[in-house]
């Protein structure tokens, strides 16, 4: 059913921080039509906004939720009384967008909901010629960056008017998270070193302070002393491994999300908080959050490793299997019964599906633009000022929003009510990532069980298609190259890339010794020849896949 605002409960913030009566799922979604729908359905969205969408409304919204939303001049000002009455700069979470800040409104606002308005706040400054706009969000950000400890750790609430911290845990979770990412993509965004400045301090006070040391999990610590004050991680922080990427740590990235990777295996989604001390869940629901989708795609786009298009599939296929209704996606209330509730996030059109898209249309105009553009925290596109273009031929989101007509397709996994896919890594398996180690203990962490004992890897005759396999290894040599070194196209891999595992055209050498490049993920032979190297499979109990043994 659709939903409106609480009349009958003010005080309802569940509802009333976001739904305020304004089409917000229409609204939401408009970027979404122009990426995965047709141009005459877009054009009927923007034309039923223009017509029937107002924000002068008697409702009391939450800033940060409506901001990432909806932003445009009109809203911006009815927002803009939260940030005039704050003695900090640091703004109200919450305004009436017709009366401007209630009397009664709290002084009390989290750190994200603060420090994450100067995207949308930036670009419309930049649109409108009005610079109060941007100048407003960032005064905010700086106010919130200004009182971090002496551990260059952020608090997660604090007092708007005295600018003293009410809840001192810092995490990279609900109340904190797209604080970090907004002042990376500031960064990228509008090119002020100022913001990389922050992000690099911020950043690297979380993995020395909130990082566990085995490098998976990022904790609730103390703002000040940095001691632990929660067991618990939530489904919030699984955008971190997106923002890693981002940041070009890979291997950070690779080993957050193996985490959760594994809690969605074991409940078929993300609750909302998972306890990884005891194990268990500690909040059941799910209301279809985006942030592990949206590592998953920026992981795939930066290692192109087919697990995370596996990981994608697992998604869809749990979604359409347990959520799907006749008008949309239900929210799950537990995810350990299934049990589910009558709403649908506008998040889910928004950047849920979105990013599933964008994961499998590997052709699409936003996956050929040389990161020309940055995903705000609610998934909507903000393409880069032309200075700062990679390259002038790439294709630009204006035309991806003005003249690309998309005919809408789908792709079939299968059988829609059945789980196949598996992670047991085969002979020839493209895939690195399943079979490195760190996909096994990241498992143990969260209490997914691993190796010839999980359940996906029974046949439904219930006949072992996992069989343990003794350790055994084999020879893989090279011969000597007796190619010419001057012609680089008579042999195998005429691509100027050097043949096979070549790289920027340097062609062949056949007087250089065999090397061994380490890089993410595994290893690289520089050149093939007189290679030879000893492979030995390891049993399950040993991780599984194949090591180097001699060569």
């Amino acid at each position: 059913n659709g939903r409106g605002s609480d009349k009958s409960d003010p005080t309802n913030i569940n509802i009333n921080d976001v739904l305020g009566d304004y089409s917000l799922t229409l609204v939401d979604t408009l970027d979404t039509l122009a990426i995965m729908g047709t141009q005459d359905q877009f054009e009927e969205a923007v034309r039923l906004v223009l017509e029937q969408v107002s924000f002068d409304k008697d409702s009391k919204v939450q800033v940060f939720e409506l901001n990432i939303r909806a932003l445009g001049e009109d809203l911006a000002n009815r927002l803009l009384p939260a940030f005039q009455s704050s003695k900090t700069g640091i703004p109200y979470p919450r305004v009436n967008l017709r009366y401007g800040v209630p009397r009664t409104e709290t002084v009390e606002t989290c750190t994200a909901g603060a420090g994450s308005l100067v995207l949308e706040f930036g670009v419309l400054s930049r649109l409108t010629g009005n610079p109060y706009y941007e100048s407003v969000a960032k005064r905010a950000l700086k106010a919130i960056w200004d009182r971090r400890s002496p551990l260059d750790l952020l608090g997660n609430v604090i007092n708007i008017q005295t600018g003293q911290w009410i809840h001192t845990a810092s995490s990279t979770g609900a109340g904190i998270d797209s604080f970090f990412e907004y002042v990376l993509k500031a960064y990228v965004l509008f090119g002020e070193t100022e913001y990389l400045n922050m992000f690099e301090d911020a950043y690297g006070a979380i993995l020395q302070h909130i990082r566990d040391p085995s490098g998976y999990i990022y904790r609730n610590v103390h703002m000040s002393s940095g001691t632990l004050m929660a067991t618990w991680i939530d489904s919030l922080s699984a955008f971190m491994p997106g923002l890693q990427v981002l940041h070009g740590d890979l291997e950070s990235a690779i080993k957050g999300h193996l985490i959760f990777y594994n809690i969605w295996k074991r409940y078929h989604a993300l609750p909302e908080r998972f306890d990884y001390y005891q194990k268990t869940v500690d909040i059941a629901f799910y209301p279809l959050r985006p942030e592990f989708v949206e590592s998953t795609y920026h992981l795939y786009r930066a290692t192109r490793d087919p697990f995370y298009l596996q990981v994608g599939e697992m998604i869809i296929e749990d979604l359409n299997n347990r959520t799907r209704l006749a008008c949309g996606f239900a929210n799950i209330g537990d995810v350990r019964t299934g049990r589910l509730e009558d709403r649908m996030e506008s998040f889910v059109l928004s950047e849920t599906l979105k990013y599933l898209y964008l994961l499998f249309d590997i052709s699409h105009p936003l996956n050929t633009m040389d990161s020309n553009f940055v995903f705000t925290t609610e998934g909507h596109v903000l393409p880069l000022a032309k200075q700062y273009l990679v390259r002038e031929e790439s294709p630009s989101i204006r035309h991806l929003f003005s003249e690309r007509v998309c005919k809408p397709h789908r792709v079939i996994f299968g059988n829609p009510v059945q789980h196949h896919y598996l992670s047991q890594p085969q002979l020839l398996d493209l895939s690195s990532i399943p079979c490195r180690p760190e996909t096994d203990l990241a498992a143990e962490m969260v209490g997914t069980i691993v190796g010839p004992s999980d359940d996906d890897a029974l046949s439904p005759l219930g006949v072992c298609s996992a069989p343990v396999i003794n350790d055994r290894s084999f020879e893989l040599s090279f011969g000597p190259d007796t190619r010419n070194n001057n012609n680089h196209n008579n042999h195998h891999g005429n691509n100027n890339n050097g043949g096979f595992g070549g790289r920027g055209g340097a062609g062949y050498d056949r007087n250089r010794s065999p090397k061994i490049i380490e890089f993410v993920g595994g290893f690289l032979a520089r050149s093939l020849s007189d290679l030879k190297i000893e492979l030995s499979k390891r049993s399950w109990s040993n991780g599984g896949g194949y090591q180097v043994t001699g060569g």
